[in-house]
């Protein structure tokens, strides 16, 4: 079976399914999706960070705050450039 064969089963059964089981179902397929992802699957599981807020990165925080209300911020297409991406 191809790709192409089994999107159109996957979109078949979609079609098929009973309402109630719409909301499952997306919530089943998102997360296989992300799942595949490497970087977003080790954020998922990525242990909560519980530690409180230290005084120094509160300062960065409000630092990086207020360079972006400012516009001292660098856009992604002028970061690629300066790193020759």
């Amino acid at each position: 079976m191809t790709e192409k064969d089994i999107k159109a089963v996957l979109h078949r059964l979609v079609d098929e399914l009973p309402q109630e089981e719409l909301y499952a179902a997306r919530r089943y397929l998102v997360y296989l999706r992300n799942m595949g992802d490497p970087v977003f699957r080790s954020l998922e599981e990525a242990p909560f960070d519980d530690e409180p807020e230290t005084p120094e990165e509160r300062a960065a925080i409000e630092e990086g705050l207020k360079d972006l209300a400012e516009g001292n911020v660098y856009s992604a297409e002028e970061v690629r450039r300066e790193l020759n991406l």
